[in-house]
């Protein structure tokens, strides 16, 4: 009943199987059946590889609806700063346990690399005004931008200064090449301003930035939740012009997209909504 079979043609496909293997895999008696020594040997390994199958379709049902496997987030430095993007991993490793998250740190331009050649999933970035073939971007989220400078500069006691006010410094920027969204962004504020920020020197991530503010090689514009890098001798100082703000934005290829990745994208989608409606 089990096999929604009957009889005859259950007893024809073990003696067929009893042929195959060229052993007898039951006693027959007038009263009944019992299995032989070749016949329990063969159920313990039948259970097995039942159980191996079911586990198998098991593991792939979980693979395609993206709850297993490898998920390769690369993040920019200045990124890594951001709240929701600690909110998002956070969630992101509760909700999907079975699936490795492995966090890759790089420039703009070393994350836009590695997501072509497709050592990255995703990747969590600054647009700006730039844009790669073959890479979609998803805004997460955006933040205003600050005047960092030496602790000893004549502006550093202002709660608010206007970019106009910067107009004749030296700027300390990481290299366009580098990271030509955030870069972009810092030029486009000045502009907007009415001036053309002077370039000082150049610092490979905004770290470095902070401490070359510090050691008095000039001034730059940084995203607010670099606040956070807590050097000796700089100061943070809030813009006071029209509101000069950066975006954060995930990345992934168009083509190719697994199902983890829809699920970090969807994640990131409901951190987005929770801080528009002011619970993150």
């Amino acid at each position: 009943e089990r096999l929604g079979t009957g009889q005859p043609p259950l007893s024809q496909q073990i003696l067929t199987l009893e042929r195959e293997l060229d052993v007898p895999l039951f006693h027959r008696t007038g009263h009944g059946v019992s299995l032989t020594e070749a016949g329990k040997a063969l159920l313990v390994d039948a259970k097995r590889l039942l159980n191996d199958a079911q586990q198998a379709v098991s593991n792939a049902q979980r693979a395609g609806r993206g709850e297993t496997g490898h998920l390769h987030l690369g993040l920019t430095a200045s990124a890594a700063f951001h709240p929701i993007v600690r909110a998002l991993i956070r969630a992101f490793r509760s909700t999907y346990p079975g699936v490795a998250l492995t966090l890759t740190e790089g420039t703009t331009t070393q994350l836009l690399a590695l997501l072509e050649e497709g050592r990255l999933d995703l990747a969590v970035m600054r647009p700006g005004t730039h844009s790669s073939a073959g890479i979609a971007l998803y805004q997460i989220a955006s933040e205003p931008m600050k005047v960092v400078l030496p602790a000893g500069h004549p502006l550093a006691k202002s709660r608010r200064i206007p970019l106009t006010s910067l107009a004749h410094e030296a700027f300390v920027l990481i290299p366009r090449e580098e990271s030509p969204m955030l870069h972009d962004e810092i030029y486009s504020a000045c502009r907007q301003a009415g001036f053309e920020p002077v370039a000082g020197q150049q610092a490979p991530q905004l770290s470095s930035v902070v401490n070359l503010v510090s050691a008095e090689f000039g001034v730059s514009i940084v995203p607010a939740s670099v606040s956070q890098i807590r050097a000796e001798g700089v100061v943070y100082v809030d813009i006071a012009d029209a509101k000069v703000v950066t975006n954060l934005a995930l990345a992934s290829r168009d083509v190719e997209r697994s199902a983890k990745v829809d699920n970090f994208l969807a994640l990131a989608e409901e951190a987005r909504a929770a801080v528009g409606q002011g619970r993150g």
